[in-house]
């Protein structure tokens, strides 16, 4: 069989590892003769599935006492709007970070619960870097940033200090480098582009910054439904968690979070180092804003006429697929194409992807 590297922003790579005892527990789990996806989250072994899921994140992430870890449906998209429901009043101020497409949809949501102030915004440059320099909201609830843009390739290599403390989404390169989780009041992920499956949102939050606002929430949309019930008020995404908890094993067994950070240091380099001594192409984001995670490129300019170049995009991804490299495609907002080498992405895959780029520049401008 063809060796495939699934270059996907999401759903994603997912470990090999992973996926195979995923394939085994949906016939059998935990040695019960009873398939995961058949049985009731009330049971012993998927009560100490989520248990564990939960523990090995902590242990991760270096989460310290004081903070709740929830596994929740709905993606991170749900969070866009459950983040301002519990923690921003409907006369309070919150302060967002405009940094990407994700980013912009978060803001948009918390308009419709209290006010937001935008404090700095990159969109005019198509999103292509970090803005480093901006003024907070003095008495602003808190301050939202989307730490990875997965579609424009930035990523915060420093996140800014909050005047009150930091919301952050994560989907996108959570558990691919260590961060100070004390520094942020809440922290949410869709698991589907770097520690699961689509299907579970991971969210961290610090339990004494809940329950401060007059609105009566709706009782789903309510974190503090979901605490004390160890994320099970309803039938949680049990396949899903458990996807998750295997990754989370592999991750541990691999060294955990330090050592993965060096290997996706390691693989985003060797990319970045080819793109940026090519003469056919380059990246789009600014150098020192670059994500390890998603490395979107496009044609230089100067090296394709612009007649040329949607057929020679063609030719690219064309033959990128039957050389086993998918899912190239940029988005359509940055053209062009884009690689997203998550923690699951082998750095034989970027090997690959390095090797082709090269035999393909060779073959086009000889």
């Amino acid at each position: 069989m063809k060796t495939v590297y699934n270059f996907s922003a999401g759903p994603s790579i997912l470990p090999k590892q992973a996926t195979e005892e995923a394939k085994a527990a949906i016939t059998d789990f935990a040695g019960t003769g009873i398939g995961i996806l058949e049985m009731s989250h009330r049971t012993k072994p998927i009560e100490g599935m989520v248990a564990e899921t939960e523990s090995l994140l902590k242990e991760l992430l270096s989460i310290p006492a004081g903070y709740e870890i929830l596994f929740l449906g709905g993606g991170a998209s749900l969070q866009f709007c459950m983040v301002p429901i519990n923690l921003l009043g409907a006369n309070s101020v919150a302060d967002y970070t405009d940094t990407g497409l994700w980013a912009s949809k978060a803001l948009k949501e918390a308009k419709k619960f209290g006010k937001v102030n935008v404090v700095c915004s990159s969109k005019d440059s198509t999103y292509n870097h970090i803005p480093k320099t901006f003024e907070q909201t003095s008495g602003a609830t808190y301050l939202h940033v989307t730490s990875n843009n997965t579609i424009y390739g930035t990523q915060w290599k420093e996140f800014p200090k909050a005047n009150t403390y930091l919301v952050s989404d994560m989907s996108s390169d959570i558990l691919s480098r260590p961060i100070d989780v004390s520094k942020f009041g809440l922290i949410y992920a869709g698991a589907q582009k770097n520690m699961g499956p689509a299907g579970v949102a991971t969210i961290i939050v610090k339990s004494d910054i809940l329950g401060k606002v007059e609105r009566d929430i709706p009782t789903m949309l309510d974190y503090r439904t979901h605490i004390p019930e160890k994320s099970m008020f309803n039938t949680p995404p049990v396949f899903s968690i458990y996807v998750m908890n295997r990754v989370l094993h592999w991750l541990k067994n691999l060294g955990g979070v330090a050592a993965m950070e060096k290997l996706n240091a390691k693989k985003a380099n060797l990319l970045y180092d080819v793109l940026d001594n090519s003469k056919l192409f380059k990246g789009t984001a600014a150098k020192e804003d670059r994500s390890t995670m998603n490395i979107p490129f496009v044609f230089k300019e100067e090296a394709v006429a612009a007649d040329k170049k949607e057929s020679l995009e063609k030719d690219f991804l064309k033959i990128a697929v039957e050389k086993g490299l998918e899912q190239l495609k940029g988005h359509r907002s940055v053209g062009g194409f884009r690689a997203s080498i998550y923690n699951a992405m082998p750095i034989d895959g970027v090997e690959a992807l390095v090797a082709f780029i090269n035999e393909f520049e060779k073959k086009t401008l000889g």
